[in-house]
């Protein structure tokens, strides 16, 4: 497989990188010696050469001899992967902020950003590989990436994770469902649309009762979109903030299947299940901060269907840049090579959307 790119088309790809990439490279301590890979440059063509092929240390060292780039050891090649990645990290975050700034058509038509939330594991190879995590955001208007952070497993999934603008709406799955996760939202003048979890989530009337929403829930007809205005307790002041709950009954094919995962889920955890969770099986139900003067209870239901989007965008990293499983042992060489596969997913993206919508020849001047 050749993995070497011509001299012009790196050339190009060079155009695309943060500025002062350079630089970047000797604070940031990716770069901390010359010693047989003599500048930035050099070391970051290598290091991608390695993580866009998936090739072995020893095969990417052949591969830059064979290109003159330079005279390495697999074992040199490791140590200057380790210590490289909080400068790859930091060239990920630039490109993600350049494909911002390049878009500012995202409000034109429309008051909000829509962001798409998710996060996704990745695997050290070995039965006692260590996880990580990938906590990734998506523009729905342009399917670019917007925000992105590795750590390890322990840390879960979490809307406090990702920075906030006024007027942003952060939709997300049920695994984000807390009030502290919607308070950091609403705290910076944010929106959210989050699939509803009913025990993780206390709703109350506008008195401060708390409300049982089953009984609402079952007087839904089969196309019918229910539309309540419910309010939850904000987890530091207490004070209740208004929201509303959209639900539409599933057909009688999708609510089998959904009791089901719910039951075989209970069962793998060791759980007995609760029969509040069979019933909430049977509707799609979403939680949203937003006006009804700005979406209907239909289109608060159709946006959160747009957010299967991002689980495509992890089917192509994983598919595409293979960044399903990690070849590496520790904790610094993970981090850097999830870092430069997350930089070659970036670099294909803005490529892409460069010689797509803007660019007649594909490139910034």
């Amino acid at each position: 497989m050749n993995t070497l790119l011509p001299c012009e088309d790196w050339t190009i790809i060079k155009k695309f990188l943060p500025a002062d990439w350079e630089r970047a490279g000797y604070e940031l301590g990716g770069l901390r010696r010359k010693r047989k890979i003599k500048d930035a440059e050099t070391l970051l063509r290598v290091l991608l050469m390695h993580a866009a092929a998936g090739t072995s240390l020893r095969t990417t060292v052949a591969y830059a001899r064979e290109a003159g780039l330079c005279e390495i050891s697999d074992v040199g090649l490791q140590h200057r992967l380790k210590v490289a990645g909080r400068w790859l990290g930091w060239i990920a975050q630039g490109l993600c902020e350049g494909m911002r700034e390049g878009t500012p058509e995202r409000r034109l038509g429309s008051r909000f950003r829509v962001r798409l939330v998710d996060g996704t594991l990745v695997n050290e190879a070995g039965a006692t590989g260590s996880d990580w995590h990938i906590h990734y955001s998506i523009l729905l208007h342009t399917l670019q990436c917007d925000s992105f952070l590795v750590t390890d497993v322990k840390q879960g999934e979490s809307l406090r994770l990702y920075t906030v603008e006024p007027d942003d709406v952060l939709v997300a799955d049920r695994g984000y469902c807390r009030r502290t996760d919607i308070a950091h939202v609403r705290d910076h003048g944010g929106q959210v649309v989050i699939r509803f979890q009913w025990s993780n989530l206390p709703l109350y009337d506008r008195r401060g009762n708390r409300l049982d929403m089953l009984p609402a829930l079952r007087g839904l007809r089969p196309g019918q979109v229910g539309d309540w205005d419910v309010w939850i307790r904000h987890p530091r002041t207490k004070q209740l903030m208004k929201g509303r709950l959209c639900a539409l009954r599933k057909s009688a094919a999708s609510i089998d299947r959904a009791q089901k995962r719910a039951r075989h889920r209970a069962h793998r955890n060791g759980q007995a299940i609760q029969p509040e969770t069979i019933e909430h099986a049977s509707y799609v139900t979403v939680f949203t901060t937003i006006s009804r003067h700005w979406l209907s209870g239909a289109d608060v239901l159709a946006l959160y269907r747009d957010r299967w989007q991002i689980e495509l965008v992890f089917k192509r990293l994983k598919g595409l840049v293979r960044i399903s499983v990690l070849p590496k042992t520790d904790e610094q060489s993970c981090k850097a090579w999830l870092h430069a596969k997350l930089v070659i997913a970036l670099l294909a993206e803005r490529l892409y959307r460069e010689a797509a919508s803007f660019s007649p020849w594909g490139y910034p001047i």
